[in-house]
């Protein structure tokens, strides 16, 4: 550990009780519609028209002409659609009588309602098309049969057929029908040829309990929204023009949106862009100034985050104490003193009751954020503690270490250990995506490991060429954002590894900066950089070094643009850390060799 800046280590939908079905339409009795006295009870799904009790077709339409270049049918279907979303089912109705248009035919409102009403049998044939099934009476169709729904191009038939399927199989399972269950699996399932891994899954939950089954298959049985789920999956598989997607029209509106602030350099606002006008934010709206310096710290600022109501900030590096400020005044509320060595890493619990940090003096610590008082020490760990991630309901946490047989754990809050990952790297830096469903660990030896959090299963991992400083997850668990000893940040889809952008600029060699994602809905990323270096000259006359940079840098996310690079600490040193306030997009604070932070 040198003065100047932490160095690498050199060894190293909805709830259960959804009123409205996917694509906005709402579950119905399809043998009991019924219109009275010429009003629609909105009774069928996404505005349809039934073609039976009386009720007449739509009247004869003209050739349809263009809406402003666009499809008229589509236009009208999809603002059908749209006001049965808003809960306008009587004005829903109504466009569609008077337009002739209809949301989808009665073939896909039955289909939607055989699968969330678990009728397998006719599903199957709603969607695949078929004669009336022997066994259970077959499709109810009103002429007996279907010719199936078109699907979009390339779809492998045989996939939705498991799909569905496994779904009927795990519903018997879940009411112990263990008999036809078997039967299922035997006789729909295994004919399909699908991964042997995925049937010998299904196999194994022949013996669970149903709770353990739920666990297992990840899966939260017929009454939950499995059903709701396995429609939605469905109907991508489905030609559009014959099921729109679900709500589609919100789903364009967003696009707009994201267009618009895609091309909004200083995009920062606190409220959603209007549809009203065209969006873009003025430079002078954007945080460019220091407005205050925190100089209580008493050496050089490592870490350093806002909690999650932005209420408090907390810091700490190379001194041994932890300083808590309250951000409505900047005081220092609570100063931490317990650990013994420098202070490298911190960060505040989901709620923000607690705090953990993690010292070069071997432990963790988890502070109560109202007294002050420490209320857990983990001494297990027998080299420096580099990081630590709660898990997103605040009962346990992660702590990660360089060396040593406990280099990556689990424990409750109560600091017991619940699990031990047997990794053979040094942990560099970890954290959990706020669904709880994976963990990102990068490690001294330029590797990147993606965990199953729920499982504790290694998922994959990526090797790099450069070695890394910190990694964040973003709030829609979809991005890890990824900082690079080689002056570059990257921003990577969590699902596909895929490298989504590049953020190039800042300036970094041998010491920890930390970036981190910033701006309203995390649109920003934002990070420190080096400077004048007395311990690493070589850092500093290279072409691609400024010699006097320790500025920080600041990109907007989605097309990787670099809006700003602001005064940092000065130099000689590092902006070693930032971190943006979540409840107020207009305040990011720095942290530098200089021991102060800036405002």
């Amino acid at each position: 550990m040198t003065a100047q800046g932490m160095r690498f280590h050199q060894d190293a939908s909805t709830s259960n009780g959804t009123q409205h079905a996917s694509n906005g339409s709402q579950q119905h009795d399809y043998q009991t519609q019924h219109f009275s006295n010429g009003t629609d009870n909105h009774t069928t799904p996404n505005g349809t028209l039934p073609q039976k009790n009386g009720v007449h077709p739509p009247t004869a339409r003209p050739t349809p002409q263009p809406f402003y270049g666009h499809d008229r049918e589509e236009v009208t279907r999809l603002i059908i659609q749209g006001l049965d979303d808003l809960g306008y089912h009587g004005a829903a109705s109504t466009l569609s009588r008077e337009s002739g248009y209809e949301v989808e035919s009665p073939a896909v409102a039955q289909f939607r309602h055989a699968v969330l009403q678990g009728e397998w049998s006719e599903a199957e044939a709603l969607l695949f098309g078929s004669e009336p099934a022997e066994e259970g009476g077959g499709v109810s169709i009103r002429n007996g049969t279907h010719p199936g729904l078109k699907f979009v191009e390339g779809v492998d038939q045989n996939q939705l057929r498991f799909r569905l399927r496994t779904q009927k199989y795990l519903e018997l399972l879940e009411s112990k029908d263990l008999g036809r269950a078997l039967m299922v699996l035997r006789q729909e399932l295994t004919p399909l040829k699908q991964e042997r891994s995925k049937l010998q899954h299904l196999a194994s939950m022949l013996v669970n309990t149903p709770d353990g089954l739920k666990k297992e298959a990840r899966w939260d049985g017929a009454t939950g929204q499995s059903r709701q789920i396995l429609l939605q999956e469905l109907s991508r598989s489905i030609a559009p023009s014959i099921m729109i997607p679900a709500h589609r029209l919100a789903e364009l509106l967003d696009q707009v949106k994201r267009n618009q602030i895609s091309r909004c350099l200083y995009h920062n606002p606190s409220k959603s862009p209007s549809l009203f006008e065209d969006h873009m934010c003025d430079r002078s709206q954007f945080p460019l100034r220091t407005v205050l310096e925190l100089t209580q710290n008493a050496g050089e600022v490592w870490a350093m985050e806002f909690s999650h109501d932005g209420k408090w900030l907390a810091t700490s590096g190379q001194a041994t104490d932890v300083l808590i400020y309250d951000t409505s005044t900047f005081q220092v509320t609570h100063r931490l003193t317990e650990h013994t060595d420098h202070v490298a890493y911190l960060a505040w619990c989901p709620g923000d009751r607690k705090l953990i940090t993690c010292s070069h003096d071997k432990t963790a610590r988890i502070w109560d954020a109202t007294s002050g008082q420490c209320t857990l020490k983990i001494d297990h760990h027998t080299q420096p503690v580099t990081a630590a991630a709660w898990s997103p309901d605040g009962q346990s946490f992660v702590t990660g270490s360089l060396h040593g047989s406990h280099r990556l754990c689990l424990w409750s809050i109560d600091g017991e250990p619940l699990y031990n990952w047997a990794v053979d790297y040094r942990v560099q830096d970890c954290a959990i995506s706020p669904n709880g469903k994976r963990m990102v660990v990068i490690s001294s030896e330029c590797q990147i490991v993606v965990y199953n959090y729920e499982n504790h299963e290694e998922e994959y991992s990526i090797l790099l060429k450069s070695r890394m400083t910190c990694v964040n997850i973003s709030q829609d668990s979809q991005h890890m954002l990824i900082n690079m000893a080689s002056s570059e940040i990257q921003l990577i889809n969590i699902d596909t590894a895929e490298i989504v952008k590049r953020f190039l600029g800042q300036q970094q060699g041998g010491f920890v900066i930390r970036s981190t994602f910033g701006g309203a809905d995390q649109n920003l990323i934002i990070s420190g950089s080096e400077g004048i270096s007395k311990h690493y000259p070589f850092v500093v006359r290279t072409a691609t070094h400024n010699p006097a940079d320790a500025r920080v840098y600041i990109w907007h996310k989605e097309n990787g643009s670099l809006i700003e690079r602001l005064e940092g600490h000065g130099s000689p040193g590092c902006v070693n850390v930032v971190a943006w306030n979540p409840a107020d997009p207009c305040m990011f604070a720095s942290g530098g060799d200089d021991q102060k932070v800036r405002m």
